[in-house]
């Protein structure tokens, strides 16, 4: 599961800074070659019943509460950032997705704290009343709570303010 999530976000990577875009074909046989050559293809005895054990980092909410991962990426070549955010239920459903790209903007703090609000419109987008929001960026998540959008605009943006964004 990681190679193949792996092989993903790298074909994601090189379609974002790059401009190189690769079938989901060339993305599979790659993760099928890398596994062959990792020797990781075992065949299945027979008689013996697989076990599938998840390693994943991602923690379910409370019941009855929907939670929203956000991140966002920044192009290294070009100035544009991309935000998403995807929303599950407490026994890991897919329930939907929201991504959006922007050009002009590369402060990672503001870009994050737009994920966030790109996942609070994925929320009202699904009609969901209670969820959890999920950030890596403790930042932002910290000023989020506080109420404070200070860190997050420095003196050289002039006029704008962060509502100019969010």
């Amino acid at each position: 599961m990681a190679v193949v999530l792996w092989a993903i976000w790298y074909s994601r990577r090189k379609a974002i800074h790059e401009r190189e875009f690769q079938s989901p074909l060339s993305t599979h046989s790659f993760v099928e070659r890398f596994l062959a050559d990792l020797g990781e293809e075992k065949p299945k005895e027979k008689g013996k019943k697989s076990v599938i054990r998840r390693t994943g980092n991602w923690l379910p909410p409370p019941d009855g509460m929907i939670k929203i991962n956000v991140d966002a990426a920044i192009s290294k070549n070009e100035c544009k950032a991309s935000v998403a955010a995807i929303a599950r239920d407490a026994s890991g459903c897919f329930l939907g997705a929201s991504a959006l790209i922007s050009k002009g903007i590369t402060d990672p703090e503001v870009m994050e704290a737009v994920a966030c609000r790109e996942g609070l419109s994925l929320a009202l987008d699904l009609q969901i009343t209670r969820l959890r929001l999920a950030s890596d960026n403790s930042s932002v998540v910290k000023n989020i709570r506080d109420g404070s959008k200070r860190s997050l605009w420095s003196s050289d943006r002039g006029s704008q303010s962060p509502d100019d964004f969010l």
